[in-house]
């Protein structure tokens, strides 16, 4: 029997967390919430790998358009929000997804920054490093924390400061975070398939998102209108696709091309496993069965 409230289950694209939260749902009476940042857009339900099942209910996922700004904030906000009405009805909560700063932010709470408007910079590599440059010697400090290979950090760096005078990192220091939760509400799971295994996935689900229709799902994005450092811009498939499209590369490459990109983002979902979930639970079964039986029998004694 499960004495905490809330399931947390957290694994690298292609892992088969969204197959094994819905058995964890049937099994404890649970209801599933959307913890990844691509899977929230109404127009990206096949590149993203939206879940389709049925049976059990699913919560913020396809819930909003790629033209409207979305925020880890906002994801914050609604989910805790989802969790709280789940747990209302005497069902568990469930959040599954890759996105790791959801995760973290729902654990640890997140520092309230105020609404700053989003910069929309169509700048190319050696503009962006011109920009880095001016900014970091008039402010000395405004990129602290920031990844500067991340084009939307920095913009949103640089709005912060000149919306508010004071850089993000102050801010993170400054605010109190605000939280939801206990620690001690949680069960986290990690998943770690064997990489082999991962590979064999990823290639597998993409064939079968062409086969569902990816190729007419990105010339439908193609038309909408949306800011180029909207994040729905960098899913997955779509600028792959759309070389395919324009007959600039064959589809075997595609398929090599979409690889290599998934192989990368699953290396990074990894690394920030290792790195923020020291004390969560890892399973690296590759077998589903296995993997089904251990974490049910884990859940069950926790």
């Amino acid at each position: 029997m499960i004495k905490k409230n809330i399931i947390l289950l957290y694994g690298p694209t292609a892992s088969g967390k969204s197959k094994l939260a819905i058995d964890i749902a049937k099994k404890f009476n649970g209801e599933i919430i959307n913890g990844d940042s691509m899977q929230i857009y109404k127009e990206v339900k096949i590149l993203s790998a939206r879940p389709i099942e049925k049976s059990i209910k699913h919560h913020l996922y396809g819930f909003i358009s790629v033209k409207k700004n979305f925020s880890v904030g906002v994801w914050h906000n609604l989910a805790a929000k989802k969790i709280k009405e789940v747990i209302k009805k005497n069902k568990m909560p469930i959040v599954v997804g890759g996105t790791g700063l959801y995760f973290k932010v729902l654990i640890e709470g997140l520092s309230e920054i105020p609404e700053v408007p989003k910069l929309d910079m169509n700048l190319n590599l050696a503009e962006r490093s011109f920009v880095i440059n001016d900014y970091t010697r008039k402010y000395p400090g405004i990129f602290k924390g920031i990844n500067l290979s991340d084009k939307q950090r920095v913009y949103r760096a640089i709005s912060v400061y000149e919306n508010t005078g004071i850089s993000l990192w102050q801010w993170y220091k400054k605010k109190k975070k605000k939280t939801y939760f206990k620690s001690k509400d949680f069960i986290k799971i990690y998943l770690n398939p064997e990489k082999s295994e991962l590979e064999n996935r990823i290639k597998k689900r993409f064939n079968k998102m062409l086969k569902h229709g990816a190729i007419q799902e990105t010339e439908s994005f193609k038309k909408i209108k949306i800011g180029s450092l909207n994040s729905a811009n960098f899913i997955i498939g779509f600028k792959e696709i759309s070389q395919f499209l324009n007959r600039e590369i064959g589809i075997e490459e595609l398929k090599e091309k979409v690889l290599i990109r998934s192989r990368q983002y699953a290396k990074r979902q990894f690394t920030w496993q290792r790195g923020q979930m020291k004390d969560w639970k890892g399973f690296e079964d590759t077998n589903y069965l296995d993997l089904r039986k251990k974490v049910l029998s884990y859940l069950s004694k926790t």
